[in-house]
């Protein structure tokens, strides 16, 4: 969706089909009329810099799909986007760090949009011993690939087909979300991997909860729960696309082989 290839309202359009809004429902989540809104997708009106940036929260469009949509309005970009390193986001790298520290004995890492290792604590390399194929683990990695690759984690994860699923349903949802083309080759990559037999296994020892990463290790077997972490208030694109993977122990005997791992 670039400004010279797509009008704004082609744009605007086009983001609302995809959140599977119509224009009354946009319009009341924008507090406008629909003739109004009607107005600005056909041309006949042009939104003011506050109205445009108004309609694109409300449609929950990611940052880096904002500049295009400003710049299809006659108006300058207002979103800049800063390499991680940039002194600007040094808080928030420190923060990062800070996170990820804090998290062990247990495994985190920080990824970007396309799922794309950042960094991560030191728990997670005994995660990660287990790979056959080397050229997995160089950068850049690339956390989904890493996760489901038959000569990366695959192998060693018990749970392979109910965790295969939860990370393929995640891709999806995030795909539909931005309509990220990097994505969608990810997802076709992922799916062109052989599926492993579902044999119908639930974990009902946690209550349906969440959806763990069983995972088989030179230490034993570790059974991983996880969190999402991300900034909330960001303004810089690179920030608004960073997210933090927090594991926690799903039972105790995890716990145990994690604390012994991070004294060793």
């Amino acid at each position: 969706m670039t400004p010279t290839a797509r009008s704004l309202g082609d744009c605007l359009r086009e983001w609302r089909q995809r959140r599977r809004m119509s224009q009354l429902d946009l319009a009341l989540e924008a507090d406008i009329s629909q003739r109004h809104l009607s107005f600005i997708e056909s041309g006949r009106s042009t939104p003011s810099r506050e109205m445009l940036l108004h309609l694109a929260e409300r449609l929950g469009v990611p940052l880096r799909d904002r500049n295009p949509l400003l710049l299809a309005a006659g108006f300058a970009p207002v979103f800049a986007e800063r390499k991680l390193d940039d002194p600007a986001l040094e808080p928030a790298r420190r923060a990062i760090d800070m996170v990820l520290k804090g998290h062990e004995p247990f495994p985190a890492l920080a990824v970007d949009r396309h799922w794309t290792l950042i960094a991560a604590n030191a728990a997670l390399a005994p995660l990660i011993t287990g790979v056959a194929d080397p050229a997995l683990l160089e950068p850049p990695v690339n956390v989904l690939r890493l996760g489901l690759h038959p000569r990366g984690l695959a192998p060693h994860t018990v749970n392979l087909a109910e965790w295969r699923t939860h990370l393929i349903d995640r891709l999806r949802q995030q795909i539909s979300a931005s309509g990220d083309p990097v994505l969608e080759k990810l997802l076709k990559e992922l799916l062109s991997y052989a599926a492993p037999e579902d044999t119908g296994e639930t974990h009902a020892d946690h209550a349906g909860i969440a959806v763990p990463l069983k995972l088989s290790t030179r230490a034993g077997l570790l059974s991983l729960i996880s969190t999402t972490t991300v900034f909330g208030t960001p303004v810089d694109i690179t920030l608004s696309e960073l997210a933090i993977e927090s594991f926690f122990p799903a039972d105790e005997e995890t716990a145990a082989i994690l604390r012994s791992l991070a004294l060793n």
